[in-house]
């Protein structure tokens, strides 16, 4: 695959609900640095944004449309219900019970999905296939590449999903899979939204959010073939690194209590490769306070905000790091 123009590099997206607009803010400003993405990966709101950055770059539409693209998803939209749970819509707790019971989700995300799948098909993207490209010099033994991939969780199997990667041995042909259906999985928050459903050779498996195993796959494009790689992977966080003070977070009942264990577990799996020093070299980290993951009902101010807080972060890192990361695989000394 031939550099794009610019300096090239891949790009990693955290998951992070609404947060996720930092993520924006962040990727701008290393496109005004000069920054050109080759392919995209994220988690949850990563994959969400990632699909919409890979869409464009395959589309060849400037960065600097990507906040406006993103700006018309209404979040408030974002908690639909089915028109079953919608009779009980006058008793929330009792449609998100419904919800759950029913379908292990209070919400469906058909909003969501629909959004996602017209903003791509604006843009070109319907499957992955419209994302994939020869890449000979990979190292992935089929010589495909594509220019976004998303993680989301198979709770059937206990296992990460990487999509459209991991379909061929699923029997699922991945050129076939819609990018949109691949982002709704991805974001699956449990028990918030319904997970989506893939029948393979194994099974029917039930596909959740990416951030119950693996939040920031920093290493996803880091070459496994023992080659240098042909240029850096940046990644953006929307958390501070993780020797960084934190306050603690009372456990208060049962729902905060299954909360707390799903982040302790989420983030003990991944304090060991995203503190490792060369992650840190390439990893900006967009602290976004004062806003929750599930804060829905965001103003305009706040999202402005958190625009901002990705743009400053990236701003910074990039005076840090004049010259980018090291590629790929180089470790540091």
């Amino acid at each position: 695959m031939s550099a794009i123009g610019g300096r090239t590099t891949d790009l990693v997206l955290e998951g992070g609900g609404v947060k996720g607009i930092a993520l924006v803010g962040a990727a701008t400003a290393l496109d005004e640095a000069g920054w050109r993405f080759a392919r995209v990966a994220g988690s949850s709101a990563g994959a969400l944004v990632g699909a919409v950055i890979a869409a464009m770059q395959q589309a060849g539409e400037p960065m600097s449309r990507a906040d406006e693209i993103l700006r018309t998803l209404d979040y408030r939209r974002m908690l639909d219900r089915r028109p079953t749970a919608r009779l009980v819509s006058w008793w929330p707790r009792a449609a998100d019970a419904w919800g759950i019971l029913f379908h292990l989700g209070m919400h469906p995300g058909q909003y969501l999905t629909d959004w996602t799948r017209g903003v791509l098909a604006d843009l070109g993207v319907r499957t992955f296939a419209d994302l994939a490209f020869d890449d000979p010099d990979g190292d992935r033994a089929d010589g495909r590449g594509s220019r976004l991939v998303v993680t989301t969780s198979d709770l059937s199997r206990q296992r990460l999903l990487r999509l459209p990667w991991d379909l061929v041995d699923h029997g699922v042909d991945p050129d076939q899979l819609s990018v949109a259906r691949a982002v709704r999985a991805s974001a699956a928050i449990p028990f918030m939204f319904e997970p989506v459903r893939l029948r393979s050779r194994f099974g029917e498996s039930t596909l959740a959010d990416g951030s119950l195993l693996e939040t920031y796959p920093i290493d996803v494009f880091d070459r496994i073939d023992g080659r240098p790689g042909r240029w850096p992977t940046i990644g953006v966080r929307l958390s501070g690194p993780a020797d960084e003070r934190a306050p603690a977070q009372p456990v208060t009942g049962p729902i905060s209590m299954v909360r707390s264990l799903i982040h302790t577990t989420v983030d003990s799996t991944q304090v060991r490769h995203v503190s490792d020093p060369a992650d840190l070299d390439r990893s900006i980290f967009a602290r976004t306070r004062g806003v929750g993951v599930t804060d829905f009902d965001l103003t305009l101010q706040q999202q402005h905000d958190l625009f901002e807080a990705g743009h400053r972060a990236a701003s910074r890192w990039i005076a840090e790091h004049p010259d980018g990361p090291r590629p790929s695989g180089v470790t540091l000394e």
